[in-house]
């Protein structure tokens, strides 16, 4: 059943959201009498729920553990019948669509839910809390935050919850995750682009780096050629796609960013080598539409 993200500011109060979303959903199934609903469980997993100390956020190599310790969780949890709602910062966009990539693959919904707590309240509660981040790891969570936006597929739909409202609009969320009573379940058709799988070709990894550069090339080798311009299409030989540019021409180093997040996407969850270069055009076009 379907993937809840909750995302927000450290110190946001995205447990306090998930426990009302939770309360919320239980009282749905426990008070249906739609054998599809009635089923379902509530799988809640946390920063706590996994036992992560808030002292991973201070160094990278722990924080990419904790990362890779949430996600297994999530995936192990993602079933027909269970409803789970992922209570942590969430706040690398490249990890919300990995995630989304997870649910996708087994055909569930997933949506996002913003805890939009003022950063300037949020240090009032992280200074307030028994266990508070340290100023400096709470500081740079801030900085790094990159805010869900629900013009990207793997933040749609997104719900944000405003500091001041007393409650979360659990209706519309369980609307679009599960559906009314008697209604048929939401199932999402799986696609190349979101179908995970282990890397089994050989020389995997080097036609990973070697076709996403070679399209990089192109990108570059056309604004090269239309200098001041931007939104233009560019062709990709070998590909059925092309590449649809925005209005202001991307720089090098943006391009280099967006290729790196696609490398470390795809760096264990492979499909084909055939495929590598249509889903690269496909990831830079759904890129370039934010």
């Amino acid at each position: 059943m379907p993937l809840i993200l909750v995302s927000g500011y450290p110190s946001s109060g995205k447990t306090h959201r998930s426990t009302q979303l939770i309360a919320h959903f239980t009282q749905k199934i426990s008070t249906s009498t739609d054998p599809r609903i009635t089923r379902l469980t509530i799988h809640h997993i946390s920063d706590d729920t996994l036992s992560l100390p808030r002292t991973v956020y201070a160094s990278a190599r722990p924080e990419k553990d904790a990362r890779a310790t949430l996600s297994s969780a999530i995936k192990r949890h993602l079933s027909r019948d269970t409803l789970v709602i992922a209570d942590a910062p969430n706040y690398i966009k490249g990890f919300r669509y990995q995630l989304y990539c997870e649910a996708k693959a087994v055909q569930t919904p997933s949506c996002v839910v913003h805890v939009g707590t003022p950063a300037s309240k949020c240090r009032e509660l992280n200074a307030s809390s028994p266990h508070p981040y340290a100023e400096d790891v709470f500081e740079n969570l801030l900085f790094r935050y990159e805010e869900p936006n629900g013009m990207n597929r793997w933040d749609a739909p997104l719900f944000t919850i405003p500091f001041e409202d007393a409650e979360p609009p659990s209706e519309d969320i369980w609307e679009a995750m599960v559906g009314s009573e008697g209604s048929k379940p939401k199932v999402v058709r799986p696609n190349a682009a979101t179908v995970l799988k282990p890397a089994a070709e050989q020389n995997y990894l080097y036609e990973l780096d070697r076709t996403t550069s070679e399209v990089l090339a192109l990108i570059t080798a056309w604004l090269g050629d239309h200098p001041g311009e931007g939104g233009g299409e560019v062709s990709v030989p070998g590909s059925e796609q092309t590449i649809s540019l925005p209005l202001n021409a991307p720089s090098v180093p943006q391009l280099q960013r967006l290729r790196m997040q696609y490398i470390g996407l795809n760096r264990q969850h492979s499909l084909s080598k055939g495929r590598i270069r249509d889903l690269f055009v496909d990831y830079l076009n759904d890129a370039f539409q934010t």
